[in-house]
């Protein structure tokens, strides 16, 4: 833990133990149970994949924001906590002053999360689907977070891509622009969160955790402090059909012009019009998705530990 998060910042034992100690320890994010699933599924989502990961020797570090104290490590008591509370917000890596003085709870974006990682330590983070550039980004310089705070936090980010709601490409371009390797897992396909492959080509592929590990390393050795970031699609047999994400998609943004949906509430609206409309099968592909992320992660760890 760096000096100058060591004091506003509370890493639990068990992960600043197994950091210390070189053992592999996976970081995972807490948005995805304070609002990306519904109650109980959320808790029963957060609690497997830390139950999963102790399984097979490998430290999961979930991190949020407790009564204010940014947490890399929550207690179980604590995401029970935070996945019951209907007034936990969502913390982004600006918000993490604020949610400190005013003594939130809050569930940490991918932003958030890898900053805290990071300062932990930790040098693997498994999540669902990445933030990048909205559509009509051009005009209102919609694009999260994530891009930038990945340009200089250089930790492995094992993700399926970024969420199919924002523009593909220009969300790759402005990884090639800030210098974040993107790396598909086994593809070459970029996917895109809910489905296996986006239509846009990456220039890199691997074929092993160990590989992944020797990139990250070489990164190290030159110094260069950008995130990796690792696609791992979700199987075909279980991803939403492409065609019909496609016409989704369509419906969702024309409800959303037609009632003047625009700025923050956009990508909430157009998640819960996905989910409605699959009548509940968008929220068993983020499962999925998540799963296979936490897994990998895991073996990426493994292989650094190694």
């Amino acid at each position: 833990m760096s000096s100058t998060l060591a004091t506003t910042v509370h890493v639990s034992e068990e992960v600043a133990a197994a950091v210390a100690e070189g053992r592999p320890v996976v970081a995972l994010e807490s948005t995805i149970f304070t609002h990306g699933l519904p109650r109980p599924r959320n808790i029963e989502v957060a609690l497997e994949a830390e139950a999963g990961l102790r399984a097979r020797g490998i430290t999961p570090a979930t991190i949020g924001v407790y009564k204010g104290v940014p947490t890399v490590g929550l207690s179980i008591e604590q995401i029970e906590e935070l996945s019951n509370d209907d007034a936990v917000t969502k913390v982004s890596l600006r918000d993490l002053p604020v949610a400190a003085a005013l003594r939130l709870n809050g569930g940490t974006t991918v932003a958030a999360t890898a900053f805290l990682a990071h300062g932990a330590g930790i040098k693997v983070f498994s999540t669902g689907g990445l933030g990048g550039v909205h559509h009509g980004a051009a005009t209102s310089f919609d694009e999260s977070a994530d891009t930038t705070t990945l340009a200089h936090t250089p930790i492995i980010v094992v993700s399926a891509g970024v969420k199919s709601i924002l523009d593909v490409a220009a969300t790759l371009e402005r990884f090639e622009t800030l210098n974040i390797p993107v790396i598909g897992y086994k593809t070459k396909k970029y996917p895109g969160f809910y489905v296996s492959d986006s239509g846009f080509e990456i220039g890199y592929a691997v074929d092993t955790a160990e590989e992944v590990a020797a990139i990250a390393n070489a990164r190290d050795d030159l110094k260069l402090d950008s995130a990796i970031l690792l696609a791992n699609p979700v199987a075909e047999d279980k991803q939403l059909p492409p065609e019909e994400l496609d016409d989704i998609l369509a419906r969702a943004w024309g409800e959303a012009e037609k009632n003047g949906i625009t700025g923050n509430e956009t990508t909430p609206f157009l998640l819960d019009f996905i989910q409605r409309d699959t009548h509940g099968r968008s929220l068993t592909v983020n499962v999925d998705v998540y799963r296979g992320n936490v897994a990998l992660g895991g073996d990426v760890a493994a292989a650094l530990a190694r």
